[in-house]
């Protein structure tokens, strides 16, 4: 092999004679995928003609592959390297960002001037995947969340004889934080792996680049009814959310500590202010459109592989769930500044 390739310096064509072999197997192949690739380096023509029927084909298949970085002989990316590949990256990734949100303000447009070419049933299957698909889920974390809350405040509360006020607790935490808060959690996990997976599917099938081609926009008729339809069905699906946060609550202060029914929700709402439900109302809005952003972003930049859309997906994940956690730092702060 090592003569083989010392023989490629100074030549201008290589030529693969084995017509006449009758039988072969991968190793020869492989010798020839290396010597093809050194020729190719080296600027030289490969004339795979003359190889027996099958091996042409599959040398010029081996040969249309990048190879890998095992095969270039490179090291295992380290730490420090890595690191610096990511700042690397920043502008890039900034840049792609900014991209893709002025082509999603761009389809809003379009939507509101009635321009924009999606499909209604796309829309409302939507509303189903991100509604009452999404019932059962929202139901079981957010009881489960209520009784939660009740029972380890209750724990503190006791020592001073203020059961009562387990009810007033759980019901303005579910409804300005908790209920949004985990309503956006459990989507992102849900629906936004589902969009990243998706169109991430869709990218590595070359639907993305048929929309395209047919004078569709991607942006329209994939990413503006996801992200309509999130943004208005987060704040639906929190408010059921609440509800059932405060009936898990509710089993625990009845049940449990022998508040009356009648007692622990005149207690609940006698601490509840409107403000408490549009602040959350707003948290939900605002996580919907991240969640929905994140999911269709990551699969719309998604590779054309298997591995590409699992990425693709899990940083959906990842990034919906930071951007839910600073989004809610974000705004308890400006309204704690602002004393509502």
């Amino acid at each position: 092999m090592d003569a083989a390739l010392a023989e490629l310096e100074g030549a201008s064509t290589v030529e693969f004679r084995a017509r006449d072999l009758e039988s072969w197997d991968s190793l020869l192949l492989a010798a020839f995928n290396a010597v093809a690739r050194e020729a190719a380096r080296l600027g030289l023509r490969v004339d795979v003609s003359a190889l027996p029927d099958g091996m042409a084909p599959m040398l010029d298949m081996a040969l249309a592959v990048a190879p890998s970085d095992q095969a270039r002989g490179q090291h295992d990316e380290g730490f420090l390297e890595m690191i610096g590949g990511k700042v690397v990256a920043v502008p890039g990734i900034t840049r792609n960002v900014l991209e893709f949100m002025g082509e999603v303000t761009q389809s809003l447009l379009r939507f509101c001037s009635g321009r924009a070419s999606f499909s209604r049933r796309d829309l409302w299957n939507v509303f189903r995947e991100c509604g009452a698909d999404a019932l059962p889920i929202v139901t079981l974390t957010s009881l489960l969340l209520g009784l939660i809350l009740a029972f380890v405040s209750s724990m503190q509360l006791k020592l001073f004889g203020a059961e009562i006020y387990v009810a007033s607790l759980v019901g303005v935490s579910m409804v300005r934080v908790m209920g949004p808060v985990l309503t956006g959690i459990v989507l992102a996990g849900r629906t936004g792996a589902s969009f990243a997976a998706v169109i991430g599917s869709m990218q590595v099938n070359e639907e993305v680049d048929a929309l395209t081609g047919f004078g569709i926009s991607p942006m329209d008729f994939l990413v503006l009814p996801r992200v309509l339809g999130l943004a208005i069905m987060t704040p639906l699906l929190t408010i059921y959310s609440d509800i059932a946060g405060i009936a898990g609550g509710f089993l625990v202060g009845v049940l449990m500590l022998d508040i009356t029914p009648a007692a622990y929700m005149d207690n609940a709402l006698g601490f509840m202010k409107m403000s408490y439900v549009w602040i959350g109302l707003l948290h939900a809005l605002v996580f919907g459109i991240l969640i929905s952003l994140c999911g269709c972003y990551q699969g719309i930049r998604s590779g054309r592989n298997a591995a590409a859309v699992g990425h693709a997906t899990t940083a959906a994940v990842v990034n919906s769930i930071v951007g839910i956690i600073i989004a809610t730092s974000v705004i308890t702060i400006i309204f704690t500044v602002v004393d509502i």
